[in-house]
C-alpha cells in the first residue's frame, strides 16, 4: 500500500508530465490529500530536490504558491561537469542511487543499465569501509558519466 508521501509525489509527477513547470498552492494540495501543509513541504524537500532533477521556488503572500520545475537532462560536457561537481570526491549509496534513477527517468540509460549501475555502486559490491567506499563509488560514477558522454552523443 502506498504511503501518503508516495501518493503526493505521484500526483505532482503526473502534473509535471503534462508541463515541465507547475504552480501549486500548498494549502489546496494539503486539502486534496487531507493532510497538513507541512506534509507537502516534506514531500517537496525529500522527493523533488535539485539532485533529483527539480527546482523548487516558493512565492509568499496571500495567493502564494510553490513553483516546481523539472530539469531536463541532455548529456553534454556542461552537464557532465555539473554532475562531476555534484558527486565530488565522495558519494554515498543513497545519493548514487538518486543520480542513477535520474539518468533512467531522463531516458539516458535503460532499465537494465540502471540495475547494473546500482549493483556496481552498492556498498556490498564495493566491499570497502568508509570513507574509501564512497571515494571509490564517486570515481566509478564519474567514469560511467564520461563513457555516457562518448556513447550518447
Amino acid at each position: 500500500m502506498k504511503s501518503l508521501s508516495d501518493n503526493i509525489e505521484e500526483y505532482i509527477k503526473g502534473l509535471l508530465k503534462v508541463n515541465n513547470t507547475i504552480k501549486i498552492q500548498r494549502n489546496k494540495l494539503a486539502d486534496k490529500f487531507n493532510c497538513v501543509p507541512s506534509q507537502i513541504n516534506y514531500v517537496l524537500q525529500t522527493r523533488f530536490s535539485f539532485e533529483k532533477g527539480y527546482i523548487i521556488e516558493s512565492y509568499r503572500g496571500g495567493n502564494g504558491y510553490i513553483k516546481v520545475t523539472k530539469i531536463r537532462l541532455n548529456i553534454n560536457q556542461n552537464i557532465i561537469n555539473r554532475l562531476y561537481n555534484m558527486i565530488g570526491d565522495y558519494i554515498n549509496q543513497k545519493q548514487a542511487f538518486s543520480l542513477i534513477e535520474r539518468l533512467f527517468e531522463e531516458e539516458i540509460i535503460s532499465f537494465s543499465e540502471k540495475l547494473l549501475l546500482e549493483a556496481m555502486v552498492n556498498r556490498d559490491s564495493i566491499g570497502l569501509s568508509l570513507p574509501t567506499r564512497d571515494s571509490v563509488r564517486a570515481r566509478l560514477l564519474k567514469n560511467v558519466l564520461q563513457t555516457l558522454l562518448r556513447v550518447k552523443r
